[in-house]
């Protein structure tokens, strides 16, 4: 019989543990937002009886109130002056308090101050009927002190009767502000209420999702970082988790799988390259060795089979003998550059502080006497202060030499090479431009390959052996610099090369505006050179 986690091996769908989640924060919305509700219709019923019943009594009794103010200053200005005016005033001030107290009698009628209304009413039918019409429609003279203090007597009533109804209506507003706050209180107790199930339901809701998913989620975090850091025994548990975390656990064990079989494959690869360069290295060691001594020795003989026939031998014969000894000179170049390819890829580097100026300035020093035979000027811009990098010093001179020997030797008759020295932010620049053939723009691509050369160059049979940029950007790679050729053919050819500064952060440096130069690759013979 299976066991219950046996039973749950597949695993729910996220979709299924997020479900009831949902469900739960729903149903606690609508409850949140019916008590709201509620209680805002609750508090509403309360302030609709302060407007619909204690407003409009407020309002007529005010009126009432201001007309009796007016009866009694119309009486008096009667029975002080005899104005006819004040008679007038009097006269429609009574039409008005008659329509008045119909409507304040109206509008109490059922409410708590019905009562209070009914007495204040009266008093005022008092007041007017027994002191104020007969003084209006006597003749004007004083007032007798038993009429005035019958006077005094009426109105005193009509005044308490008039207090006994305001605070009436005070009672009715308190009451009904009353009911608005205990309505308001209830309403946010029901809110906390709701407020406090939420905040328990939704913690054990995160609970149970922190158990079902959001651990399994960080244990495969876990085993990611474990792969990243090339652990052997990174994999991850695929029985924990929801159906699509156990997928991704499965998947990801797989991936550790065949990244393991990948990283074994690699190693004997790896391995198998060793053993590859190291019989290349022998190779051409023992190949450069062993075709040096044969060209020795042809070299030696031709030069005793010249010296030995000297003005003897005929033009054919001269001819010959020139073409060998031009072909044991490029013999013994490729040699010399194959051994110069070998030890820059294979030699460890012995680095130091040098100065590049330095460095530089000897290298154009070397050329000048093989460009002085052509009649080719080598003109020098340099700065006074030292350009120090961290270098393999032989190495590095011998890129600025192959770099400087390309110049002249692709240069015309007479031209000049410019060479310049300077600093460029964080890094210091050298740049050889000469005004010589330049090279065709659609073999810009192949720079860099191994033993090629543009048509150009061979055609004018120019000498060379194809490997001098391949060493310059060998060396200069191991070196973290860049080598950037700019060219077109028949103008020259411009070749900028640019290393760190010692002591400076590294940082790469842009490329002059409006030119789009190409990047000799270090892989250039495997996939061609990059443009930047």
């Amino acid at each position: 019989m299976a066991t219950g986690a046996q039973r749950a091996e597949p695993g729910r769908p996220v979709a299924r543990l997020l479900a009831p989640v949902i469900w739960r924060m729903a149903v606690l919305v609508v409850i949140a937002v019916s008590v709201c509700i509620i209680g805002a219709l609750l508090s509403e019923s309360a302030l609709r009886r302060v407007s619909d019943d204690v407003e409009p009594v407020s309002q007529a009794h005010d009126r009432v109130t201001d007309i009796v103010a007016e009866l009694r200053t119309a009486a008096a200005g009667w029975a002080a002056t005899g104005d006819p005016a004040a008679r007038e005033a009097y006269r429609e001030a009574s039409a008005e308090l008659s329509v008045a107290t119909d409507e304040l009698g109206v509008a109490a009628l059922g409410t708590s101050t019905d009562p209070s209304v009914t007495v204040e009413l009266k008093r005022i039918s008092n007041w007017v009927r027994g002191f104020a019409d007969p003084l209006v429609e006597a003749p004007p003279a004083p007032i007798d002190p038993a009429r005035a203090a019958v006077g005094r007597d009426l109105i005193e009533q009509y005044r308490e009767a008039r207090d006994a109804t305001r605070q009436a209506l005070v009672k009715d507003l308190d009451r009904a502000e009353e009911a608005t706050v205990v309505r308001l209180r209830l309403t946010i107790i029901a809110a906390v209420l709701v407020l406090i199930g939420s905040a328990v339901l939704i913690s054990r809701s995160r609970n149970r999702l922190l158990a079902e998913l959001s651990e399994p989620l960080l244990a495969l975090e876990r085993v990611v970082q474990k792969m990243l850091k090339n652990d052997p025994e990174g994999r991850a548990v695929a029985h924990r988790g929801p159906k699509e975390v156990r997928s991704i656990a499965r998947a990801l064990n797989d991936f550790a799988d065949a990244g393991s079989r990948a990283r074994a494959v690699e190693g004997r690869i790896q391995d198998e390259l060793h053993v590859l360069d190291s019989a290349k290295d022998d190779f051409v060691s023992n190949v450069s060795h062993e075709l040096r001594t044969p060209l020795t020795t042809i070299s030696g003989y031709l030069e005793m089979v010249a010296d030995e026939f000297e003005g003897q031998l005929q033009p054919r014969h001269e001819r010959m003998l020139e073409a060998t000894r031009r072909n044991v000179v490029r013999l013994r170049a490729l040699i010399d550059d194959l051994l110069a390819l070998s030890k820059a890829e294979t030699r460890p580097s012995e680095l130091e502080p040098s100065d590049v100026t330095q460095m530089v300035t000897d290298a154009v020093t070397d050329v000048r006497m093989t460009a002085a035979r052509r009649g080719i000027t080598v003109e020098v811009t340099a700065p006074s202060e030292p350009m120090p990098v961290v270098c393999d010093r032989a190495m590095l001179y011998r890129a600025f030499l192959n770099v400087l020997t390309n110049a002249v030797k692709f240069s015309h008759d007479g031209a000049t090479v410019e060479v310049s020295v300077k600093r460029v932010l964080n890094r210091v620049e050298i740049a050889v431009r000469d005004h010589g053939i330049g090279i065709p723009r659609s073999e810009l691509d192949r720079l860099g390959t191994r033993f090629f050369r543009a048509s150009n160059a061979m055609t004018n049979e120019i000498a060379g052996t194809g490997l001098g940029l391949r060493i310059v950007q060998t060396i200069i790679d191991k070196h973290a610099g860049d080598v950037i050729i700019e060219s077109a053919e028949g103008e020259g050819t411009t070749v900028y090369i640019r290393l760190r500064l010692h002591g400076e952060r590294a940082g790469r440096v842009p490329v002059p505006e409006g030119v789009q130069p190409l990047r000799v690759a270090a892989d250039a013979d495997r996939g061609g050179p990059t443009r930047r």
